[in-house]
């Protein structure tokens, strides 16, 4: 049974819900927008908060992977450590090693870590199979899903190593394991093949979980409890959880500030609107009320009655938001996991209850408040007041701005505002809410761009030149001493079984640009890994031969390596090594070291990891593995490309132009959540100044039909209608801009500091005062773009169907 009953009432309510078609899809389409701009927003607030939690509570991930030295204990010792107290589940032991896998176009992974498993489940670290199956046999390998790529895919063959006769690894699927136990997975017995190369020894892994966690010093004691059982020296290593979630947790912090800032800017202007909304539909059925309390309608009746009205296609629009919210999210939610590399992630289902509750409860207290005046009403009162202001309200802002040098229409349309100071006051709001949503998406999308740009100074050179080619030759391995290499960069290579020729001659391939027509300038460069004294780890470093100041990172403070014997490091470098710029720290590249000068702080928002930036000269023994060249002007980089090309390949080197550097995934998810959840809130806020325009226009139907009477255009109307919104947007135009403007300085700095730096003023000052100006602009333009349908309306409505409405 309906809540406003089957009788009377019950047809009241249907016919006034029928009869105002224009608020009734209003008040629909602003909730529906509301409540699924909320539920995009609550989603990918609650993904984003700690996307790694998730994944890692649904894989039962490990607290502690340990790895034991085989020969210092054995695998039933080990068995028996599942026992101990605090352990509430362990996994193990599983044979595991280390390799670099060369795949079939020569191009190697970075070095993994490989674990032997028979099946992906278990009491702890449930891998999750992302595509594909699990290893059945011998020759078949899971590899993590974040290396699948073009050229690496299911089906794909990898060699265990760059050696002629390493065994052939047939990728059957991609898997991820929250905890980031393994890289790859391979039957058990098939670790022993692969590591007989030599490379690195077989280790066995424990995976363990604890009733008590949360903290690092539960953590050692729980190491220091392995150590007594197993021995003096039978532990190699551990990798706690916590570890694994600070670096998983890093990218995803930086989503939520701005999308804090979104959901509150949505919140506030959905109140707004539906408030607006709903009390105006209400309050301008004042002769209607009279009308029902004459027949007989109690209070309380009229009450019931306007409070249904409300509801019904706020109800509709609820119900719709809500499904089309997860439709919106779901695919967010999607870039969001393949970014974080977490399980499948879906809107939490207390977001889909907890928004329509809250939407219910915003419209029925907006609902309330008028319809309770309505039910106190007189009914003679009622009937008095019909759909008419108040006598005398606005009349000084007509006479006043009637005095303007204006045509009469346009004067007219802009004193209507003062006529009904609530509405036009809610609709300056939804005005200025708007405006600074795009203000903010504006700020935010260029200081993205900035980001990706500074990170890939690369791909500022015209023309890249290498000392191999991707499918034929390699630079050389790391020296010795040194790990694997710091990404995909191109390995010894071929096709399995063949020989690998050597690299090009640095040294020729340098001679060759500088001799090429049109060369402007270059330098040589070389990503490796290094140790550096006091850091955690191998430490990738980017070594530069020549002036590299076109290539360098944007900086905080400091500046551009210029010499031999400095070095620039990012802000995540001096805090977890205690220095600051101006300190000196020890680099060892293999068997060469070199004391170096920290002179710059870099912007590096890559992650974890640790990246330095030093001078090739420093070591002596490092060759660049490629050239950064700019060309003159006038000059076409793509032939300057094909003539170098054609002298560098005969040597065994290449020469290309640089694509369009492809923005980071965190960085387009960020993007298109920023656009999606600005085109939502323009579009409530457009409503509410549809709303508002539609209720003034009603009202004054009769006044324009006299209007027309006495000569009044189509034209004039509808220059009368949008000139009533033209002030309120230009002023809630001046309230939004500065409004985003200032989100953007708050939200910006807490994004960058989420990742481990600080921000560089060249990615706050993204606003000209050109784009200040139009976006100003934009405010009058939601508020006329709001107000052209019933402009429309109006401009159209016949002189005698005006004057018989009242």
């Amino acid at each position: 049974m309906s809540p406003f009953g089957t009788g009377a009432l019950g047809r009241v309510v249907r016919s006034g819900v029928s009869r105002r078609r224009v608020q009734t899809v209003v008040i629909a389409l602003a909730t529906m927008l509301a409540v699924a701009s909320a539920v995009v927003s609550g989603s990918l607030m609650v993904a984003a908060s700690a996307p790694f939690d998730h994944a890692f509570d649904e894989q039962r991930g490990a607290h502690i992977t340990a790895q034991f030295d085989p020969a210092g204990v054995s695998a039933e010792r080990l068995a028996r450590t599942g026992r101990l107290d605090g352990v509430t589940a362990s996994a193990g032991p599983f044979p595991s090693t280390a390799f670099r896998p060369v795949d079939a176009t020569g191009f190697p992974l970075p070095t993994l870590a490989l674990v032997g498993r028979s099946g992906p489940g278990g009491d702890v670290d449930r891998v999750e199979l992302k595509s594909g199956r699990w290893v059945g046999g011998s020759g078949e390998i899971v590899l993590g899903s974040s290396f699948e790529r073009p050229g690496v895919g299911i089906g794909s063959v990898l060699r265990a190593s760059d050696a002629a006769n390493a065994p052939a690894l047939r990728i059957v699927g991609f898997a991820l394991s929250a905890g980031g136990t393994a890289d790859a997975w391979v039957t058990p017995a098939q670790v022993d093949v692969v590591a007989s190369q030599g490379h690195h020894p077989v280790t066995h892994q424990m995976l363990y979980r604890f009733d008590s966690a949360d903290t690092g010093r539960q953590i050692l004691a729980h190491r220091a409890e392995l150590v007594s059982a197993t021995g003096s020296g039978a532990l190699l290593g551990t990798r706690s959880w916590l570890d694994t979630r600070r670096a998983a947790n890093q990218g995803a912090a930086a989503t939520v500030p701005f999308v804090t800032a979104f959901g509150v800017l949505g919140i506030t202007m959905s109140v707004i609107i539906v408030s607006s909304v709903v009390s105006g539909a209400v309050g301008t059925g004042l002769r209607r009320i009279g009308v029902l309390k004459a027949i007989g309608f109690t209070p309380r009746e009229v009450v019931r009655a306007h409070m249904g009205q409300a509801m019904v296609p706020a109800c509709v629009g609820i119900v719709v938001g809500v499904g089309l919210g997860n439709l919106l999210a779901v695919p967010m939610l999607a870039e969001t996991e393949a970014v974080y590399g977490t399980v499948s992630l879906s809107v939490a289902w207390w977001v889909d209850v907890a928004v329509p509750a809250a939407a219910l409860l915003v419209v029925g207290l907006a609902a309330l408040v008028p319809a309770l005046r309505a039910g106190r009403l007189r009914t003679v009162e009622a009937l008095a007041v019909g759909r008419a202001p108040r006598t005398g309200r606005g009349r000084w802002a007509h006479r006043a701005l009637g005095r303007l040098p204006l045509p009469l229409p346009v004067s007219h349309g802009l004193a209507t505002p003062f006529t009904h100071p609530v509405r036009a006051l809610a609709t300056l709001l939804a005005v200025a809410f708007g405006t600074a949503a795009v203000t903010f998406a504006v700020g935010l999308t260029s200081s993205l761009s900035v980001v990706g740009t500074s990170q890939d100074p690369e791909g500022r050179a015209a023309v890249t030149v290498t000392t191999f080619r991707p499918n034929a030759v390699a630079p050389p391995p790391p020296p010795p001493g040194v790990g694997g290499g710091a990404g995909p960069s191109p390995a010894s290579g071929g096709t399995p079984g063949t020989s690998t020729p050597e690299r090009a001659d640095p040294a020729k391939v340098r001679a060759a640009v500088e001799s090429q027509p049109g060369s402007a300038s270059y330098y040589g460069k070389l990503r490796a890994e290094v140790v550096v004294a006091g850091a955690p780890g191998s430490v990738q470093a980017d070594l530069y031969e020549g002036d590299a100041r076109d290539g360098g990172y944007e900086l905080l403070s400091g500046h551009w390596i210029t010499g031999r014997g400095q070095v620039v490091v990012p802000t995540r470098f001096l805090e977890r090594t205690g220095t600051e710029v101006g300190d000196t720290v020890r680099v060892s590249y293999g068997k060469e070291h070199a004391g170096l000068k920290i002179v710059g702080e870099s912007f590096d928002t890559s992650g974890d990891r640790l990246r330095i930036h030093a001078d090739m000269a420093d070591f002596p023994s490092a060759e660049p593995s490629t050239f950064l060249v700019e060309v003159r002007s006038g000059v076409s980089a793509d032939d300057f490309a094909r003539r170098l090309a054609s002298v560098v390949r005969p040597l065994g080197g290449d020469a290309t132009t640089v694509p369009p550097a492809e923005r980071e995934g965190v960085i387009l998810v960020m993007s298109a959540m920023a656009v999606l959840l600005t085109l939502m809130l323009v579009a409530v806020a457009g409503l509410g100044v549809l709303n508002s325009v539609v209720l003034d226009t009603r009202e004054r139907v009769h006044d324009l039909g006299v209007c027309k009477a006495i000569g009044m255009t189509p034209r004039q109307t509808v220059s009368l209608v949008l000139a009533s919104v033209a002030a309120t947007g230009g002023l809630g135009g001046l309230a939004g801009v500065p409004a985003g403007y200032v989100l953007h300085r708050l939200v910006m700095p807490v994004m960058t500091r989420a990742v481990g730096t600080a921000v560089p003023s060249s990615v706050l000052d993204v606003y000209g005062p050109a784009r200040l100006l139009l976006l100003g602009l934009g405010g009058v333009v939601l508020a006329v773009l709001g107000a052209l349908v019933p402009a429309g309306w109006a401009a159209g409505t016949r002189t005698a169907t005006a004057l018989r409405t009242e």
